[in-house]
């Protein structure tokens, strides 16, 4: 079969790689912003702000892949 690897084909990769890969670099940016918090001694309100304030993009992701599952898109 050409145009595979691994019996998979390449707009199937590119979700995989969307869905799992995008999805790794999102809690890895989580992890990033903890350790922020933490190491900056930010306190509650701190680690909230920069929680909202650097974590808000990956919100709007999230809620793009929400709303295409939801219309189906």
């Amino acid at each position: 079969m050409e145009g595979t690897v691994f019996g998979l084909t390449e707009q199937r990769i590119a979700e995989l790689g969307l869905t799992w890969g995008v999805g790794g670099f999102i809690l890895l940016m989580l992890v990033i912003i903890w350790n922020l918090a933490r190491e900056s001694k930010a306190g509650r309100f701190g680690t909230f702000i920069l929680f909202f304030v650097l974590a808000f993009g990956i919100l709007g992701f999230v809620m793009k892949s929400v709303l295409q599952w939801l219309l189906k898109l």
